[in-house]
């Protein structure tokens, strides 16, 4: 990989940590504390430059660390953090405290008064890091919020007045579209964007750098699918009438599938619209003209294979409280709000035979990677960065740090291990779990989808083991779930667990 994408000198840093050393706070007070942090403020205001500020704050932070949660933060912490400062992506390994380390950055760049946002992957996260370090800034004397999914409009206000506010990107993305939609100025949540700081970084910034946050309205009419054209296409038959690309990611007919679909709905030609002007009727006009044209058919034919063939349920999706609801391959949960465009909702709604639900209607729309380069500054940390490097660089001109962990990591990575078909991985995964089950241990499987975990699931219960399931029929129970994961002789089966915290 070319290092111009990694950034790994610590020199500087180094340089800056003895000076942090430097400094003994142990005989404040508790008042002392917010006194120190209004002097750093004053001078901050009066033109110090802020890397001069550094060491005596990031001194304070340690003490208070050490005040409220007992716990001495270590050299790897700090230069984490002063690489975060200096507007880089670090790679911390699991477990080595990346949560503390945000708090540092934050604290010193939050002495501006203009507010900083620590942006997370989920609702759990948001709630359990704010409380978690929340001592740490009362003790400082800064103001914490958070902005969570159920938050109201004043919630969400208030939060972001704070001088340090935990929200996910998601939300934060959001409450910025909601500000085009706002009639009078007391209803814009957010004020101007000053510092932000990405955890799961390659997760947020990369893996859903492209997928839209959408505001969407709903729209009186729904989408117009014919039955007996959708009762016709699930006739088809793999191969003969259809058939997908090597990846199952594309679907078309065959010859003998246009021709079947045209002897079956008596038309000449599929192809061919009878007025000649393809854009004669689309297909979400309720035309009180029962027959389709050519053009018409084709579209609806093309949302109907997929959604019967492509989109599989608890995969894609799952069916809940009378509702197609999505799942968001990158974290395994329901998408809430989310709905496929261009008709292929309504496809699935009619395959699962549940209620159609109106189509939306964008209103504002903006990509995480367009919203994060808003902020004048930013940061981010994961624990698996350097393979994204690259992009780091190219979309958000970030270098990538390797900060190595404070005692050399002990767990042994295995090899992978390929079987030859599925019910022969799950035989051995069986038997695997029951084997560490005997002795005790925790255990978290990892699966790829919601059908996957669920049959796992099924087949230890089968064995007579107790086990907790965490997957989008269940998000509602995640905080309880992780709470527990890690007790004697637990078992969790769980899909993608990206930002999860079950570590």
């Amino acid at each position: 990989m070319s290092m111009r994408y990694l950034n790994n000198d610590l020199r500087s840093f180094r340089h800056i940590l003895r000076k942090i050393h430097s400094h003994d706070f142990s005989g404040l007070i508790p008042e002392d504390f917010p006194e120190k942090i209004a002097v750093l403020r004053a001078r901050l205001a009066e033109g110090d430059p802020l890397t001069a500020l550094i060491p005596e704050t990031f001194a304070l932070v340690s003490e208070a660390v050490k005040r409220t949660l007992h716990e001495t933060p270590f050299d790897a912490q700090l230069l984490a953090a002063l690489a975060m400062n200096d507007r880089r992506v670090i790679e911390l390994p699991t477990g080595e405290g990346k949560t503390m380390v945000a708090v540092f950055v934050a604290s010193l760049r939050a002495l501006s008064g203009m507010g900083v946002h620590i942006m997370t992957f989920n609702d759990y996260l948001v709630g359990r890091d704010a409380q978690w370090m929340g001592p740490i800034y009362n003790l400082l004397g800064l103001s914490v919020g958070t902005v969570r999914e159920n938050s109201s409009a004043p919630e969400r206000k208030d939060a972001y007045a704070c001088d340090v506010t935990y929200v996910t990107a998601r939300e934060a993305g959001f409450d910025y579209l909601r500000t085009f939609l706002a009639t009078d100025e007391s209803d814009i949540a957010h004020r101007p964007f000053h510092f932000a700081i990405i955890d799961e970084a390659d997760s947020i910034m990369i893996d859903e750098a492209r997928v839209p946050m959408v505001i969407a309205g709903e729209q009186s009419e729904k989408v117009l699918i014919r039955p007996e054209l959708f009762s016709a296409v699930r006739a088809l038959k793999p191969d003969l009438h259809y058939q997908t690309d090597e990846y199952a990611e594309n679907i078309y007919l065959t010859d003998e599938g246009i021709l079947r679909i045209e002897k079956d709905l008596g038309i000449e030609n599929l192809f061919e619209n009878e007025s000649g002007d393809p854009s004669e009727q689309s297909l979400t006009d309720p035309s009180d003209n029962p027959t389709d044209n050519s053009v018409d058919i084709l579209t609806q034919i093309n949302v109907i294979l997929p959604a019967l063939h492509l989109l599989q349920k608890d995969v894609d999706y799952i069916v809940r409280d009378g509702q197609v609801q999505l799942v968001d391959t990158f974290t395994g949960r329901v998408s809430k709000l989310r709905q496929w465009p261009d008709g292929l909702q309504a496809a699935v709604e009619i395959k699962e035979n549940v209620k159609q639900r109106t189509s939306g209607m964008i209103m504002n729309q903006v990509t995480f990677q367009h919203f994060i380069n808003l902020y004048p500054e930013f940061c981010g940390m994961t624990g698996t960065a350097v393979s994204a490097a690259p992009e780091f660089a190219q979309f958000y001109d970030l270098p990538v740090t390797v900060i190595h962990p404070n005692k050399p990591c002990v767990r042994a990575d295995l090899p992978d291990v390929i079987f030859t078909h599925r019910d022969v991985k799950h035989r051995f995964l069986i038997e695997e779990i029951l084997r560490i089950h005997a002795t005790g241990r925790p255990i978290l499987v990892g699966t790829a989808s919601v059908e996957e975990s669920e049959e796992i699931a099924g087949r230890l219960r089968k064995e007579g083991v107790s086990l907790e399931v965490l997957n989008a029929r269940s998000d509602e129970h995640e905080a309880r779930i992780i709470a527990d994961a890690g007790r004697k002789g637990a078992i969790t089966i769980s899909t993608n667990m990206a930002g999860r915290g079950v570590d």
